[in-house]
């Protein structure tokens, strides 16, 4: 499979001298296509820092991060807007819809922001939502959505186009256990469908759902395991893809 994110030797530190935080120290980690890539560890231990720097939305203090093959740090500002914007997906605890736009206006906009016809990107998030049954939903605000729907609609959103790597970030957290499954169960399918997958998450119960579950202790890369058989196993073929 193809490696679709790598950081190599990715180190970050914020601050200087006495008030000097080091987030992360020299991180090695690739994902590839179709994998999903559990991170858990303590607070403060690097997670969420690890997540904004595989995404481009922070830089390494050192080291080089590599998106589809291109090291980031090679990118012009426009280019990395763009590379973020057709590659990779984010989904976030707290949802980030946008008020005063219906669910399918929510999906398509990161295809609109790139220059594809509202009509063909419209088209293009009704098929996601619809793969995410929430057809009958499409059309209301995020603010007539139950928790587990707008988190749906967030992943309808992350993956609409042809992203190649989802970044989740506690993406169950607020949510009760069924609800969390199905988040679970959809961030699967997607890694099934072939895109990279990133999620972290504090519950062991999520994590079982992934392929491989790295931790992270004061920065650095302490252990990777990989899972025995989890929900995923108990997954029919129809719903694993």
């Amino acid at each position: 499979m193809t490696t679709i994110l790598e950081l190599r030797g990715v180190s970050k530190v914020h601050g200087s001298g006495p008030t000097e935080v080091h987030a992360l120290r020299e991180i090695d980690l690739s994902v590839r296509a179709g994998e999903l890539v559990a991170v858990m560890g303590p607070s403060g231990s690097g997670k969420s820092t690890l997540l904004t720097i595989a995404g481009t939305l922070e830089e390494p203090t050192a080291g080089s991060v590599l998106v589809t093959g291109r090291e980031v740090a090679g990118l012009s500002r426009n280019d990395r807007a763009r590379l973020r914007r057709q590659a990779i997906g984010y989904v976030f605890q707290d949802f980030n819809l946008l008020a005063g736009l219906t669910a399918v206006e929510n999906v398509a906009l990161p295809l609109e922001l790139d220059g594809t016809p509202v009509k063909a990107a419209r088209a293009a998030a009704s098929a996601v939502l619809r793969k995410l049954d929430l057809t009958d939903r499409a059309h209301r605000d995020p603010d007539e959505l139950s928790g587990g729907e707008r988190q749906r609609v967030a992943i309808a959103r992350a993956v609409v186009g042809q992203r190649r790597l989802l970044l989740a970030d506690e993406p169950t957290g607020a949510l009760d256990s069924l609800s969390g499954e199905t988040v679970m169960r959809l961030l699967r399918r997607a890694a099934n469908d072939g895109v990279a997958c990133v999620v972290v998450t504090h519950d062991a119960r999520m994590a079982s759902w992934a392929d491989r579950v790295v931790f992270l202790r004061d920065g650095r890369l302490a252990d990777q395991t990989t899972p025995g058989p989890g929900p995923e196993s108990l997954l029919a073929p129809g719903d694993a893809r």
